[in-house]
């Protein structure tokens, strides 16, 4: 055999043995492969594979082709997926830990709410053992980005302005505009355009980089920034059985990625929610702000499910009260960085 031939098998048999070794893992999300989380998730396993220098790489299956978002818990814990996307609103109980992140408190800056978020999943260790009777393991988060209301023929200027509306919301955040006397109507938020421009509903609550993808904007006149809270209990979890089967070395390739997605999904968040709200203003859409004093009323208004979830997570046997307090003080604490530092994007 020439050295040239002698070479080539060399070489060959190296990248087979390195295709051997690799670890494909199965990760499951009930979403489409487009949009924001989308984009997170592609960047979170693409980070998991060059971090864990091939060792490890994930199958994603998109748009639940291994299980709706209502069966995601049990999807990941029982071993259909060895990893993927869990949205905490589904399983009020069994998640309870990990539905703080959608509570109705001040709380509107996307990077801020994710980097609190998992700072809390990661050390706190309640919540890490909570996780691991439901065999699972905490690996990253995303968020919706902050709740914004749409209207068409009406304008939310102040609190005073709710009252009558008809109005798609989005969880505890519709409900404390209930409480404020809005009219809500029960809408998937892929069906409010049509609501929209049928008159069905007055206005829509959502996310700012929601409006163009869904093309709100052809329905609505008005558009207001909260300034109030998001919706952020939705990440990467992962079946503990297989994380405790990989390697030291593969396990902090999982979880460095799984910290990188804040700083990702922020970026990304950050620059589409810009982009919306400019091409509102630029098609005469009028953009108005809620005032501090309206804000103190939504928050206000929005304490009773704060204090629901407490008793939520009293019943999973988690402290709910010393969670929230935690929480608030990573609140302040990332508000204080990006205060400081800027976004890590910008610096």
């Amino acid at each position: 055999m020439t050295r040239l031939a002698t070479g080539a098998a060399a070489a060959l048999a190296l990248t087979a043995s390195a295709a051997a070794a690799q670890t494909t893992l199965f990760f499951g999300e009930a979403g489409p492969n487009r949009g924001a989380r989308a984009e997170a998730i592609q960047y979170f396993v693409d980070q998991v594979e060059e971090r864990s220098e091939g060792d490890l790489a994930f199958d994603i299956q998109w748009g639940g082709a291994l299980f709706k978002a209502g069966a995601a818990r049990s999807g990941i814990a029982d071993g259909v997926a060895d990893a993927g996307t869990i949205i905490a609103v589904y399983f009020p109980q069994e998640m309870a830990g990990y539905g703080i992140a959608d509570l109705p408190i001040l709380n509107p800056d996307a990077w801020v709410g994710m980097k609190a978020t998992d700072e809390l999943m990661r050390t706190n260790e309640a919540l890490q053992q909570n996780l691991a009777e439901q065999n699972l393991v905490y690996v990253g988060t995303f968020t919706t980005s902050a709740i914004n209301i749409g209207c068409k023929g009406a304008t939310i200027d102040g609190v005073e302005d709710i009252a009558g509306l008809k109005v798609r919301g989005v969880g505890a955040y519709g409900q404390a505009f209930a409480d404020e006397g809005a009219n809500l109507v029960s809408m998937s938020i892929y069906d409010a355009y049509q609501g929209l421009d049928t008159g069905l509903i007055d206005c829509s609550q959502g996310y700012s980089y929601v409006v163009p993808a869904l093309q709100w904007q052809e329905v609505i006149d008005s558009y207001t920034i909260l300034n109030w809270g998001q919706v952020g209990a939705l990440g990467v979890f992962m079946n503990k059985g297989m994380f405790d089967s990989l390697d030291p070395a593969q396990q902090e390739a999982l979880m460095e990625a799984g910290a990188a997605i804040p700083d990702e999904l922020g970026r990304i968040l950050s620059t589409e929610n810009d982009e919306a709200v400019q091409m509102m203003r630029d098609q005469g859409i009028e953009v108005v702000e809620m005032p501090e004093e309206g804000r103190e009323v939504l928050l206000e208004a929005g304490s009773t499910y704060v204090e629901d979830w407490v008793e939520t997570a009293g019943a999973s046997g988690l402290d709910g009260e010393a969670l929230l307090e935690e929480y608030r003080g990573l609140i302040d604490k990332y508000t204080q960085v990006r205060d400081e530092q800027g976004y890590p994007w910008d610096r």
